[in-house]
């Protein structure tokens, strides 16, 4: 259980992820703002609370590994990494430009500290699915982290996935889908209902959870007694918001991949920077 000062100091992280992400995109200009902002939770118990993982040593063969298969919310993985100490966090500025260490969606070939190069829907599911069998195989302690998001479960690849991991009992695999009810080009209960999500992934085998995305205790609990079952892969259904604390985003339906002028940075960046301050 986190304590009240872990609890603040999680949610301090969260906000920073999500200002460090609003400033690397605005200097760019635009980007995908909706799907990075409601990750930013999830990646701050992942990556200070939850994950085995060394910055001196990306290539750690001890670290556990994250496979983001909504590789659009990159930029929210970028400022983690970065707030983590993997690099500079100036470097954010150069993102999705040419030349860049850090392009649109996650390359593990470009960005220190990605393990898997993500972006075409629904492959990071195998990926990973992949990556834990293959430790599995060779009995690593090492576990596999999925992050998915909502419309990227629309795909037939992420099911086939599931199924293969739920026969396989693989209990090193603990998968994230960021419920956020919205997707690139509408919502999902207009473009394709989900339905019980908890309930499809523990009709494979899985262990499901459904909480609330953007507490980072129920989180932290959901993923401490994931890594503690054994026999069965588990799923964090991740109740969030699309565009989460971001004043130009949250609660916009066009909020996936936006042009983002300089008043709406200044406007998200004073906000964010108040929040901070709050959770001081």
């Amino acid at each position: 259980m986190l304590t009240e000062e872990k609890t603040r100091e999680l949610r301090r992280l969260a906000t920073r992820i999500r200002l460090e992400t609003v400033k690397a995109l605005g200097h760019l200009g635009f980007g995908h703002i909706g799907g990075t902002m409601s990750v930013a939770e999830l990646l701050a118990v992942l990556y200070w609370e939850a994950m085995k993982v060394r910055p001196e040593d990306p290539q750690w063969p001890e670290r556990d590994w994250l496979v983001c298969s909504k590789g659009h919310a990159g930029p929210a993985v970028y400022a983690a990494l970065a707030l983590r100490g993997y690099f500079p966090l100036t470097e954010l500025l150069t993102i999705n430009t040419p030349g860049t260490r850090f392009p649109s969606h996650c390359d593990r070939n470009l960005t220190i500290g990605v393990d898997m190069t993500t972006g075409s829907l629904g492959q990071g599911s195998s990926l990973a699915v992949g990556v834990a069998l293959g430790l599995k195989i060779d009995d690593k302690p090492n576990n596999v982290y999925l992050i998915l998001g909502d419309g990227e479960i629309q795909e037939g690849q992420v099911w086939e996935a599931i199924m293969f991991a739920g026969y396989r009992r693989l209990d090193n695999l603990i998968a994230f889908v960021d419920y956020n009810k919205q997707q690139l080009d509408g919502y999902t209960k207009d473009i394709l209902d989900l339905g019980d999500v908890a309930g499809k992934f523990a009709a494979f085998g899985w262990q499901a959870f459904d909480v609330d995305g953007h507490s980072v205790a129920a989180i932290h609990r959901a993923v401490t007694e994931a890594k503690q079952t054994a026999g069965r892969p588990s799923v964090v259904v991740l109740n969030t918001v699309k565009g989460k604390d971001c004043v130009f985003a949250e609660g916009k339906k066009a909020n996936h991949h936006v042009v983002i002028s300089r008043e709406d940075v200044e406007a998200a960046v004073s906000c964010l920077e108040k929040k901070l301050e709050e959770l001081s």
